[in-house]
């Protein structure tokens, strides 16, 4: 959520009050158990649909790439193969026509 792309958007900023971005804990727990899940890792996601989720976020495909983008940045920093890069994302874009507008 430091990402200046990803602020603007004035729906997800509001998405995560009452305190600005105080609901981020929460967030990065469920985008890490999605991503478990998605890998076939053994926590499995028990929030909402991913459509549900993000359907009063208006979500651009900017704010879609800025995020995949600082996804990116952090498997790099921590030194992800490629090949395990490539395969991360692609599961992750699957999940693109639930959230982009």
């Amino acid at each position: 959520m430091s990402d200046d792309v990803v602020v603007k958007n004035e729906k997800v900023v509001a998405a995560l009050q009452p305190k600005p971005f105080n609901k981020v804990p929460g967030l990065k727990f469920h985008i890490t158990a999605l991503i478990c899940q998605l890998t076939g890792g053994p926590e499995h996601y028990t929030g909402r649909t991913m459509a549900a989720s993000h359907q009063h976020l208006d979500i651009t495909e900017a704010e879609w790439n800025a995020t995949v983008n600082d996804l990116k940045a952090s498997l790099d920093a921590f030194k992800v193969p490629r090949a395990e890069q490539e395969e991360l994302l692609q599961l992750v874009a699957s999940t693109r026509k639930d959230i982009v507008k």
